[in-house]
């Protein structure tokens, strides 16, 4: 059966029981499924990554004026839900070795800007953050620890999947995700009182009372049954995607070995799903990620630079920065880097042809 076909079984299913809003088997199946290929305690099945990120925030107990580090070398969603709360982010730099945040920095965060009420740690491009030395900082300061893994669904960290290292997960089912529900996301808790807690909040904070009551804001965040069932249909294709990510990561490597590039790396520690190909250009070159990316185009084929640093944000331009040392090495990835195509869609012959291109520059 075709992977639409698995997706259709679901959703007809839904609308044969007349299960098309929130609730339904889809999405009790849906979170089930996921939590058993995650090895994750509780899943809740929301309407985007975001949203679970925001919840985090909430069962953290994060709220206005609390500071929270995070990641600087991201997209906004890591970031914007800090704002939702009203609590004071501060970005933390980037480590060469992984490209995500250097647990050096976070220690200088720390004795700067003092314990922050939670961290935000996120596995860039897939890629596992240095979770050993994260967790360690965390637990020695009693700091809540979310992982944003929005981007790393399959990666795995001493052979443990990312997502489930801090006290809340986060996965993303967007559509340019491995696995996509259209949109959705999902919130991974260690305790019940926390999963039980996010549901709630997530089906607008109503009591168990006769009329509609409410006692705390709620929000509109719950998946559909309907979305619940495209996830469903994805789940019994996730391994392969995962492959075919790492396959396309591999003939990049492959072809692009003697230029003067560099792939994003890999610890020995860690598997990265590698959701993105991505590489940076070695400095004394003439040759700018731009100039890359409009050559590319030029070409027909879609390219972008890497995330641009949160803190180099204008909504962000007066938030706290923390580096390890006196160079901000986000701002350098970002500046050299660049994003392959890595669709699971393509084929080997489309990724030979983008590095034909790239060869073409030097």
């Amino acid at each position: 059966m075709s992977d639409a076909g698995y997706e259709l079984e679901y959703i007809h299913d839904a609308f044969a029981k007349n299960w098309i809003a929130p609730l339904g088997e889809n999405v009790t199946e849906f979170e089930n499924s996921m939590k058993s290929w995650m090895g994750a305690e509780y899943a809740v099945a929301l309407s985007s990554g975001t949203g679970a990120l925001h919840l985090s925030m909430l069962l953290a107990g994060v709220s206005k004026e609390d500071k929270v580090f995070c990641q600087d070398l991201t997209f906004a969603a890591s970031a914007n839900p800090i704002a939702y709360v009203d609590a004071v982010p501060v970005f933390i730099d980037s480590e060469r070795e992984t490209w995500n945040m250097d647990p050096v920095a976070l220690e200088n965060a720390i004795q700067q800007y003092g314990v922050p009420k939670a961290v935000v740690v996120v596995h860039l491009y897939g890629n596992p953050a240095k979770m050993d030395e994260i967790c360690r900082i965390c637990e020695k300061y009693g700091i809540i620890l979310i992982e944003d893994a929005a981007e790393a669904l399959g990666s795995t960290y001493h052979g443990q999947k990312c997502g489930t290292f801090g006290e809340y997960g986060i996965l993303s089912f967007n559509g340019n995700k491995i696995i996509t529900t259209s949109g959705g996301g999902m919130l991974l808790c260690k305790k019940e009182a926390d999963a039980m807690h996010a549901l709630k909040l997530a089906t607008q904070a109503r009591e168990a009372f006769p009329w509609y009551q409410h006692t705390e804001i709620g929000y509109n965040y719950r998946m559909s049954n309907i979305c619940a069932g495209i996830g469903r249909g994805q789940m019994k294709v996730l391994t392969e995607r995962v492959a075919l990510k790492r396959a396309i990561y591999q003939r990049y490597k492959e072809n692009l070995q003697e230029l003067p590039l560099s792939l994003q790396p890999m610890p020995g520690n860690a598997v990265s799903n590698c959701w993105l190909t991505t590489a940076i250009i070695q400095d004394g070159y003439d040759i700018t990620s731009i100039k890359m990316v409009s050559a590319l185009s030029a070409c027909d084929i879609e390219s972008r630079p890497l995330w641009k640093p949160m803190h180099a944000q204008p909504v962000f331009a007066e938030a706290g920065y923390v580096t390890a040392g006196h160079e901000s090495v986000s701002e350098d990835l970002f500046r050299r880097g660049i994003c392959l195509p890595s669709d699971t869609k393509m084929k080997m012959e489309d990724v030979d042809r983008v590095c034909e291109v790239i060869r073409s520059l030097f």
